[in-house]
C-alpha cells in the first residue's frame, strides 16, 4: 500500500507539470563496473515506486538489455533512424523498471544528422514527462555530443576505481565538465573496492583535487565492494539487487540509492519553472556539430 500511495502521489506531482529528473552515469575509462552500477541502482530506485527508465547511450555497443537478461527487438539506433517510434524501444524489466537498449553489433561510428538531434530531444521531452527518472549509461571515453549531453544532464553520477588511472580519468572527466558548467552537480562512487579503507582513500582525493583545483564541492555516495556475488549475477542476467537480495553488496547499494535520493529529494518535488535539460541540449545542438 506504501508503494502504490507513493506511486500515485508521484503521479500527482508530474500531472501537475514536474519533469523527470535526468541523471547520467559516467566513468572516465571502461572496465570500472559503470553499466552493472547503472542496471542495479536503476533497480533499487524502482523497487521503491520510482518510475525509472535507463537510456543505454552507448550505441550500438549497448549490454543494459544483457544484464537485465532481456532481448530487445528494437534499440535507440533505430529510433534515432527514423525505423520505429519511441514506444517501440521502451522495453519493461524487473520492478516496472523500463530501459531503452543502445543496440549491439554496430560497427564503426554513426554519423549523427540533424534529423537524429531532433529526434533525440523530441524523445526525452517525452520521457521526462513519463518518468521520475531518466538514467542515462554513458559509453567509456568521449565524444562530443556525449560530452554534450553531460553538459546538460542535471545530475551527474562518477563512477571510479581505485587504481590511479581510474582516479585520474574521473577528474578529468569531471574538470571537462565543471569548465562547461560550473553548477552541475557531481556524485562520486567508488567501485570495486578490495578493502573498507581504500574506497573512502580514493574519495577523498578525488574530492579533494576537486576542491582545491576546481573550487568544487562534490557529494560522496559511497563505495561498493569487489564481491563474486556481481560476476555470479551477471552471468546469470540478472540484477545482483534481484538475485541476492540479502548480500551486503545489495544493503550496500541500498543505503547509496538512498542517499542519492535524500540529497536531491527536494529538487524532485520542486516546482519547475523551466526546463533547463532541454533548454541546453537545444541550445547546444543548435550551434553546430563538429
Amino acid at each position: 500500500m506504501r508503494d502504490q500511495a507513493e506511486s500515485l502521489r508521484m503521479y500527482m506531482l508530474r500531472s501537475q507539470g514536474l519533469i523527470g529528473k535526468s541523471i547520467a552515469v559516467v566513468s572516465g575509462k571502461g572496465g570500472v563496473g559503470k553499466s552493472n552500477f547503472t542496471t542495479n541502482f536503476s533497480n533499487t530506485l524502482a523497487s521503491h515506486g520510482k518510475k525509472v527508465v535507463i537510456v543505454d547511450m552507448d550505441i550500438g555497443m549497448g549490454n543494459i538489455h544483457i544484464l537485465l537478461g532481456e532481448s530487445a527487438r528494437k534499440s535507440l539506433k533505430d529510433y534515432l533512424q527514423g525505423d520505429c517510434s519511441l514506444q517501440e524501444v521502451i522495453f519493461e524489466g524487473p520492478n516496472g523498471l523500463q530501459y531503452i537498449s543502445g543496440g549491439t553489433g554496430m560497427i564503426g561510428l554513426m554519423e549523427w544528422s540533424e534529423k537524429m538531434f531532433n529526434r533525440l530531444i523530441e524523445a526525452f521531452e517525452v520521457l521526462q514527462k513519463s518518468f521520475d527518472y531518466i538514467v542515462f549509461d554513458m559509453g567509456a571515453g568521449a565524444t562530443n555530443w556525449s560530452l554534450d549531453l553531460l553538459v546538460a544532464v542535471e545530475d551527474i553520477i562518477v563512477i571510479s576505481t581505485t587504481e590511479p588511472t581510474s582516479i585520474t580519468d574521473a577528474y578529468s572527466m569531471m574538470k571537462y565538465i565543471h569548465f562547461k558548467d560550473p553548477d552541475k552537480k557531481f556524485y562520486l562512487l567508488c567501485n570495486r573496492t578490495m578493502d573498507q579503507e581504500e574506497g573512502p582513500d580514493a574519495l577523498r582525493r578525488l574530492s579533494h583535487a576537486m576542491s582545491r583545483f576546481l573550487s568544487k564541492e562534490v557529494t560522496v555516495l559511497g563505495s561498493l565492494p569487489e564481491d563474486p556475488l556481481v560476476r555470479q549475477a551477471v552471468r546469470k542476467q540478472v540484477p545482483f539487487s534481484i538475485l541476492f537480495p540479502n548480500a551486503p553488496i545489495t544493503k550496500t547499494l541500498r543505503d547509496i540509492t538512498y542517499r542519492y535520493m535524500e540529497d536531491c529529494i527536494e529538487e524532485v518535488h520542486a516546482p519547475v519553472q523551466t526546463n533547463k535539460f532541454l533548454s541546453k541540449l537545444k541550445s547546444i545542438f543548435s550551434k553546430g556539430r563538429d
